[in-house]
């Protein structure tokens, strides 16, 4: 019998790394990143990232393989190493993520289908709110029905997904100017690099590669499909270092088409409206539609995973009972329904929001820095708990600290705005955290250590609330 009947080569993993994490917020990339970087910071920026990316892409693949057992989620293993109130704001942090990013689709795809019906303006008005309400809903019932996506679909729309991509990049490749790329290089008072004010910058990115790796412990799993095991961190490794050639291409490419300040001022998606700048029309209509197949993709997939975070959750004991209920096709019924009213509720931000797309997918990277610290953290301290001669210890040991610092890094550059909104999405979960561990008849909701950060999350969500009514936070 042929064990590898259905496996992975090396060629084909690559391709499920690449095409798991580059998603819609590659179609805004150049202006995401130009808002507040020159050329040489996001040069920084991605090679931070490189590195960071795949400490944690060994991360998650160690304690895959070392913990199988952990099968919840990426933020089980804040519960197994730090404790059930740590567990669950991993699990919270990492579903508010998962549909506020959701939220930041809406509107991203809204706007590209503005470019063919003016009537839905900057993606960010009432019928904006109206249609993506349809997509959303019309989402929740296919996944109630227990609609499943055949590989075929998936290969259509990775293709129409990439397409767009390979022909902005030719096209940037062939308008590229050295004179406009070196213009304003360094983005400095004096155009000379200063340390301060190019880390500055290289921090202002750090969120937006966040946003773009969203997903990088989904191609990890899928990873291990692998015909030999050995390929399963050769693609990992191959395939992040692509995804970041893309992105830096992509990015850097565009800084020598147009300088920096028109980069910042494009409206969304700025690929469409640069690849128009240079070609006309038709280089916007095929960016707009490879987006618009893009996102309704990702938005479906990213509406199941956000109903099936509370659902497992719930079975292992990190979410309320409630969501762990199934409909007769076997969806999260409950889960679905809580998570989409959400979903709902946050789009009509969009009429008060200057610009909604930049915030909400600030606020969903934010969210998701918890469980991507916490699974550095378990890393090294189960690595450390090790035995000396274990083989492998001492790497993964290596693995472990540059994470941890990856992460505590990323969450500095997160920026005290964001944060402080997220404490007040963390304060909002304490009640639902009491509740779970009063249901379990446990005597003693908190420990010491659970009931401080409990409590400095309260004294910072005050603060939060007071900095949004005066007016010294915001976005």
């Amino acid at each position: 019998m042929n064990n590898s009947k259905g496996k992975l080569n090396l060629i084909e993993l690559i391709g499920l790394v690449v095409g798991s994490i580059i998603g819609g917020g590659i179609f805004n990339l150049m202006h995401d990143m130009a808002a507040g970087a020159g050329a040489g910071a996001i040069i920084i920026g991605w090679i931070i990232t490189a590195i960071g990316m795949i400490m944690l892409a060994f991360t998650f693949q160690n304690l895959t393989m070392k913990r199988p057992d952990l099968d919840a989620g990426i933020y089980s293993y804040a519960k197994a190493g730090f404790g059930s109130y740590m567990g669950f704001d991993s699990a919270w942090a990492y579903w508010l993520s998962a549909w506020l990013g959701n939220v930041g689709y809406a509107t991203l795809l809204m706007s590209a289908a503005a470019y063919f019906f003016p009537v839905f303006g900057n993606g960010q008005n009432l019928a904006s709110i109206v249609m993506a309400s349809v997509i959303l809903w019309g989402c929740h019932f296919m996944i109630l029905h227990g609609a499943k996506s055949a590989s075929f679909v998936n290969t259509i729309i990775t293709i129409a997904k990439l397409i767009p991509i390979f022909i902005f990049t030719v096209i940037m490749i062939i308008s590229f100017k050295m004179g406009i790329f070196t213009h304003g290089f360094w983005y400095t008072p004096n155009g000379k690099f200063q340390f301060t004010d190019v880390m500055s910058q290289v921090r202002s990115t750090m969120l937006v590669t966040v946003w773009v790796f969203i997903g990088i412990e989904g191609a990890v799993v899928f990873s291990s499909r692998a015909n030999r095991r050995k390929d399963v961190g050769r693609a990992t490794v191959l395939g992040i270092i692509i995804v970041t050639l893309i992105y830096m291409l992509v990015t850097l490419l565009s800084l020598g088409v147009m300088r920096r300040s028109g980069l910042a001022n494009l409206s969304q998606p700025a690929m469409a409206y640069l690849l128009k700048s240079v070609v006309g029309s038709w280089g916007a209509m095929i960016v707009n539609l490879g987006l618009i197949v893009s996102v309704v993709r990702a938005w479906l997939s990213w509406t199941m995973f956000a109903g099936q975070l509370p659902y497992e959750a719930a079975k292992k004991g990190s979410f309320p009972r409630l969501f762990a209920k199934e409909n007769k096709n076997g969806a999260p019924i409950n889960s679905l329904i809580f998570t989409n009213v959400c979903v709902e509720l946050f789009m009509f931000s969009f009429l008060i929001t200057a610009s909604a797309y930049n915030f909400f997918y600030s606020i969903s990277s934010a969210g998701i820095l918890i469980p991507y610290a916490f699974s550095a953290f378990y890393q090294l301290k189960y690595s450390l708990n090790e035995n000396k001669d274990d083989p492998g210890r001492s790497r993964n040991v290596v693995i472990g600290v540059i994470a941890s610092i990856y992460a505590c890094w990323l969450v500095f550059a997160a920026g005290e705005n964001y944060l402080l909104l997220l404490m007040l999405l963390f304060a909002a979960g304490i009640p639902v955290y009491c509740y779970l561990q009063k249901h379990d008849n446990h005597t003693k909701v908190f420990g010491p250590i659970e009931l401080a950060v409990a409590g400095l999350t309260v004294l910072a969500a005050i603060y939060a609330i007071y900095g949004l009514i005066v007016g010294s936070i915001t976005f």
